[in-house]
């Protein structure tokens, strides 16, 4: 019977046990708060974090902890502890009579025992104190695994100071996680909490330090055996760091995250890779040492990998703690007028709405837009240029011609579409926007250049690894658009004229920007894989001569990614592909026009189909010339006493512009005096209906009576058309009759069709003799 009803009773409390630890409860890390320990893509600890009470504490899993660090604690403090149920009888009597008998004080608390006193602060110097904390212990282990508790003890016990748990010291001490620890490392750290009240930098030679780490060796089980040479090596005393060597790394980039993700807490995986922040910070420093001469002082820089939109460097400026500089300002993340540097956005958004092509001719020329009237930086007018040119040369009239010239989205509508924070009405900038009237972020417009390194879809930055990317992303341009702007962009010339070697070096797509009054000066663009922008200037908006950003910015762009191309040679990078919807044509250099007959000088670009303007060119256009006299003849012309030469026909005000440039241009002779009027007379000019465009002739060398017909369509009021072939006179023929043509040999032909009235058009044909 006696037996029975033991066997039911520990029945009982066994079930009643198992009910308390299967009973939901708070986890054992609830008790405290934590710290974050921030980390760099690339291992290295950039800052550890005070918890919510000022604690460093970093809770770290028992598998991530050295198992000899946890062998080293049980033997310093409990070895009993995987077989007692939180309380050793044992060790509390012998404690218990050295302190009151023997007036040593000696503490007989487990692991268990210690763990409560820590987490409900118990007073437990009196056997008032101590009997609370020894049914508090057993309550512990009710409840608790003995996984959870060493694992808590860890975490919760006092390194010194404000240090807590096994996760902080070890970084603090060692710099390094606890895994990694070396046996007289973990016995260094087993041995610490017992002389809480040391101060780091003076652990090394504390007797009472050295004495306690040779006495956990001496006990050290045979279940983990040790060669002498990790014995020797173990006695050793180990040089420990203070609190204060913490690493403080990569400020601003913490800050932000820690300010625009309040809370974080735990290891935490970031996309900064120390290495690449290290290279950024020594080229910055070491260019503000050469320019400290120029009143120049601070910087901000920032680096983007356009693989994954990670965050991989950012300097907010050029010295966090010198407060002359505001040097706490995060520059990055501070609204500034970009300048220039919303260009290329201009003529991607160009290129889409079918404006422009790279060869399209704009005019650099005095222009007013209602009440704006923009300049150029440097005062000048450069008369026709290329769309690509005025890109990478910054040229602000035609810039704000193609703005005027969009239509919806507008820039103003891309920027918003782009997430552009803190814009005022659109009326309020007008097309002064072109120019860096609004203010941007260097992250918001780092993010717009890495937007076109996606092919136009617009990602959000990463700062973490574990943040997700979007299945789907905006798209602000289309792939096309956005690989003809880098491809533009990628043709400005280094200012120190270097021209490197495409097989060791990064393609660059870069542009420059310079605020007005000087304030601000800017380069931005993509490198490789990598987007970099680079700021100079002060936070004060304090104006100097010497921030331009093609003289001041851009040196130190160029600087930053020679070394980036440098330190990256294991992983190359091969270049942007072209999209598919993209050909290339070729063009009239003069014109950006597809050549007509008598173009003389001919350049290839890229077009878009469907979208970019392509059209012949009419800028180059023969006149018949009297042998005699040197004059325009009149026709009809006759092929003994008269010649083609071919002439430029620009319009007055771009003569003008030559003129005062110094650049010489052949003027068209004026119109000569005929009975019939000529070139200024309204009405249509001749339109060739054969030979036909996109149509090869083959001829064949046997048949010769085989001609091609050349024939065309007149205004009223035409009686003859002159015929001439790469101009050369062909013949004529009367007005609704075909003029028989076989030309000697095979090739391209431009034809040119004139009327009696000097109206012209022309056509390029190809033949091919056949044997």
């Amino acid at each position: 019977m006696l037996l029975k009803r033991f066997l039911r009773m520990l029945a009982g409390l066994l079930f009643a046990l198992a009910i308390l630890r299967l009973w939901p409860h708070e986890p054992l890390r609830s008790f405290a708060p934590e710290s974050a320990a921030i980390w760099s893509h690339d291992g290295e600890l950039l800052r550890l974090t005070l918890a919510a009470d000022q604690q460093y504490r970093l809770w770290t899993p028992l598998e991530q902890i050295s198992p000899r660090m946890i062998e080293a604690v049980k033997v310093q403090e409990d070895r009993w502890f995987d077989w007692h149920p939180g309380v050793n009888p044992v060790s509390i009597l012998r404690g218990a009579f050295r302190t009151y008998a023997q007036e040593d004080r000696q503490g007989g608390s487990t692991l268990s025992m210690q763990l409560v006193r820590m987490i409900h602060q118990l007073n437990t110097r009196n056997p008032a104190g101590k009997l609370k904390q020894i049914g508090l212990a057993l309550w512990l282990e009710a409840r608790y695994s003995k996984h959870d508790i060493l694992e808590a003890y860890l975490n919760l016990v006092p390194y010194g100071r404000n240090l807590q748990g096994v996760g902080a010291a070890s970084l603090t001490y060692f710099g390094k996680t606890p895994d990694k620890l070396s046996l007289p490392e973990a016995i260094t750290l087993a041995v610490i909490p017992q002389h809480p009240n040391l101060r780091a930098d003076r652990l090394l030679g504390a007797p009472r330090l050295q004495k306690a780490r040779l006495r956990v060796l001496s006990r050290w089980p045979a279940r983990w055996p040790l060669g002498e040479a990790e014995r020797q090596l173990a006695r050793q005393p180990l040089p420990l760091r203070p609190l204060s060597s913490l690493p403080f790394l990569a400020p601003h980039f913490v800050d932000s995250l820690l300010l625009d993700q309040p809370g974080l807490t735990g290891p935490i995986q970031t996309t900064l890779e120390h290495r690449l922040q290290r290279l950024m910070e020594r080229q910055i420093a070491g260019y503000l040492q050469e320019k400290a001469s120029q009143g120049v002082h601070n910087a901000a820089a920032l680096l983007i990998d356009t693989r994954d939109q990670g965050v991989r460097a950012m300097i907010g400026s050029a010295n966090y703690f010198n407060a002359a500089i505001d040097g706490q300002v995060n520059g990055t993340q501070a609204k500034r007028s970009p300048g220039s540097a919303l260009k290329p956005f201009i003529f991607g958004m160009g290129l889409d709405q079918g404006i422009l092509h790279p060869m399209t001719m704009l005019r650099d020329t005095p222009s007013a837009f209602g009440p704006f009237s923009p300049e150029n930086f440097d005062g000048r007018f450069m008369g026709p240029i290329s769309a690509k040119d005025a890109l990478i040369r910054s040229r602000n009239i035609p810039a704000v011609w193609v703005a005027s010239q969009l239509k919806r989205p507008s820039l103003y509508d891309f920027l918003r579409s782009a997430g552009i924070t803190q814009l005022k009405s659109e009326q309020h900038y007008g097309l002064a926007l072109v120019l860096g009237g609004g203010e941007i972020t260097m992250e918001e417009l780092a993010g717009l250049y890495t937007m076109l390194a996606n092919h136009g879809e617009l990602k959000p930055l990463r700062y973490l690894t574990s943040q997700t990317r979007p299945q789907h992303s905006p798209s602000l341009l289309s792939p096309q658009a956005a690989y003809l702007t880098l491809d533009m962009l990628s043709a400005n010339p280094r200012p120190d004229g270097a021209v490197l070697d495409s097989r060791h070096h990064w393609p660059i797509a870069w542009k420059t920007g310079t605020s007005w009054g000087f304030r601000d000066a800017w380069t931005v663009g993509v490198a490789g894989p990598y987007v970099l922008a680079v700021w100079l200037g002060n936070f004060n908006g304090e104006g100097n001569p010497a921030f331009v950003g093609i003289d001041l910015a851009a040196p130190l762009f160029h600087r930053i990614t020679d070394a980036l191309n440098l330190a990256e040679q294991a992983s190359p990078f091969t270049g942007w592909a072209p999209p598919a919807g993209i050909k290339q044509v070729t063009v009239c250099t003069a014109s950006g026009d597809l050549p007509n007959a008598w173009c003389p000088n001919k350049t290839s670009t890229w077009f878009i189909p469907g979208k970019s303007p392509i059209r012949v060119s009419t800028l180059h256009r023969p006149v018949a010339i009297d042998n005699r006299s040197g004059r325009p003849a009149c026709p009809p012309f006759d092929p003994a006493t008269t010649h083609l030469e071919v002439f430029e026909f620009w319009s007055s005000d771009m003569l003008k512009l030559f003129r005062e440039a110094g650049i010489p241009r052949r003027t068209p002779p004026r119109p000569a005096q005929c009975d019939t009027p000529l070139a200024n007379e309204e009405g249509d000019p001749p339109r060739i209906t054969s030979p036909l465009t996109n149509v090869t002739y083959k001829l064949s060398q046997q048949q010769a009576e085989q001609r091609i017909a050349l024939q065309a369509t007149t205004a009223a009021g035409v009686k003859e058309l002159y015929w001439f072939a790469n101009q050369s006179f062909i013949g004529k023929a009367p007005v609704g009759q075909a003029l028989p043509w076989r030309p000697e040999q095979g090739g391209w032909y431009g034809l040119l069709a004139v009327d009696d009235h000097g109206r012209s058009t022309s056509r390029d044909v190809k033949v091919e003799i056949a044997r």
